[in-house]
């Protein structure tokens, strides 16, 4: 489990399609201590929760590999990614850390497309869109994760949303870097998924 809140921004730094292009090896480079990095841990990246296999140090910089599966490349970003693409990461959540953002599980939903970037006095105002299916479960002031970090619902109207992104986490985080046209990865709040689901089963 995780919570949305980013603690380092990681960059590929090797990318290996493997298993007729059906499994991608990814190398990424970060800040992390690798002596806290056992095989087997699990990493968020840019949302997505994918399992260290091998870690080291090169160049003074930490490394780690991770496999991106054939359904995680078919629902997610992960299919557009590339060497030097930079990515949001986060750590899984221990016992006793602080839940700084909201419950997140690091399993994408699908993909969202940012249809509007407004640039406001430090801040940055992003209108998205993504599929029916996934819009019932978004509501005003509700939890949202874009890549990976735990954002709170602006405005919603049908299968758009909108959030608004502080200095901070635009300092932070990849979310600086976002345009009209590019996609990136939604979880939608597990609480939302669990109310629906309880409502169709009355």
């Amino acid at each position: 489990m995780f919570t949305g809140i980013v603690t380092d921004i990681g960059e590929i730094v090797s990318f290996k399609p493997v298993a007729q292009g059906q499994l991608h090896r990814l190398r990424i480079a970060c800040s992390y201590d690798q002596t806290t990095i056992a095989d087997g841990a699990s990493i968020a990246s840019n949302g997505v929760c994918l399992t260290v296999v091998a870690s080291g140090v090169a160049g003074g910089k930490t490394w780690y590999d991770v496999d991106a599966a054939a359904e995680t490349l078919a629902l997610t970003t992960a299919k557009h990614w590339k060497l030097g693409t930079k990515l949001n990461l986060e750590r899984a959540l221990k016992i006793g850390d602080e839940l700084g953002g909201h419950i997140v599980a690091g399993h994408a939903d699908g993909i969202a497309t940012i249809v509007s970037r407004e640039d406001l006095p430090d801040m940055a105002r992003f209108e998205l869109s993504t599929t029916r299916e996934l819009a019932r479960f978004i509501a005003t002031k509700g939890s949202i994760t874009l890549d990976g970090v735990s954002l709170t619902v602006n405005t919603v109207k049908d299968v758009t949303f909108s959030v608004l992104i502080i200095p901070h986490t635009l300092e932070v985080t990849t979310i600086g870097g976002w345009k009209a046209g590019s996609e990136v990865n939604i979880e939608v709040d597990l609480m939302a998924r669990y109310a629906a689901r309880l409502t169709e089963m009355k």
